[in-house]
C-alpha cells in the first residue's frame, strides 16, 4: 500500500531527503579548549571542513557553512565539559 497516488514518489523524496542528512550528519560543531598561562582558558567554537562530496551536496543545496566563530577567553571557575588529553 503506497498511500494513494503519488504515495511511492512522496516515499521516494523521503529516502533521499534522508540520505542528505545522513551525508551531512558528520558535519560537526563543537568547543576546542585550551588552558593558558594564567589560569583561563581559550574557548574556540569549530566546526568540521565540509567532505569533497558533502560540499558539492552544500553547494548544490545553496548552503554554505557559516564562518568559523572568534576565540573567547573562559575565566579560571570554567572548564571544559569533557576533558580530553592527546
Amino acid at each position: 500500500m503506497d498511500g494513494g497516488p503519488g504515495g511511492s514518489q512522496w516515499a521516494d523524496e523521503r529516502l533521499r531527503a534522508r540520505a542528505v542528512l545522513d551525508k551531512l550528519a558528520s558535519i560537526e560543531m563543537m568547543d576546542v579548549w585550551f588552558p593558558t598561562t594564567d589560569g583561563r582558558w581559550l574557548v574556540m567554537p569549530r566546526h568540521t571542513e565540509p567532505e569533497p562530496d558533502q560540499a558539492r551536496l552544500l553547494d548544490q543545496l545553496k548552503l554554505t557553512l557559516p564562518q568559523q566563530p572568534p576565540p573567547r577567553i573562559k575565566q579560571a571557575a570554567s572548564a571544559p565539559p569533557v576533558a580530553l588529553r592527546l
